[in-house]
């Protein structure tokens, strides 16, 4: 694995433990996160913060339905903490969702191209569908 790779989950499992604890929001992270990142375990966990985001009226509601994300997102972190890939049912899990919530890019040119081209490509499988 790349050195990059390294790194990068390193910051990744520190964002998704600064959310879990409340010191940065999920739009911070969010923010944050690798750009342009080819690395499934950091799109899962890109992934997993969307939805811990999207449940978090439900986590309000449910004391053991927010244990549970906290409890997920914390193994999360612990893993990529441990530069370790993130088991192969969690990756293929969220890659329904690849298409709906893409990773950011870079504020370059090419970062643009990227993300107008993926938003293209979405909206005509959608019209297909």
């Amino acid at each position: 694995m790349p050195n990059d790779n390294i790194k990068d989950r390193l910051f990744v499992a520190n964002l998704l433990r600064n959310v879990r604890i409340g010191n940065c929001t999920v739009k911070e992270a969010l923010l944050a996160y690798p750009k342009d990142t080819q690395d499934e375990s950091l799109i899962a966990a890109y992934h997993a913060l969307i939805h811990y985001e999207a449940d978090e009226d439900l986590r309000y509601r449910d004391a053991l339905y927010k244990e549970e994300q906290d409890d997920y997102i914390e193994f999360l972190s612990y893993t990529l903490g441990k530069g370790e890939d993130l088991p192969a049912n969690i990756i293929n899990n969220y890659k329904q969702f690849y298409d709906s919530a893409p990773i950011l890019h870079q504020n370059t040119f090419q970062g643009f191209l990227k993300g107008f081209w993926k938003s293209l490509n979405t909206g005509f499988k959608r019209r297909k569908e």
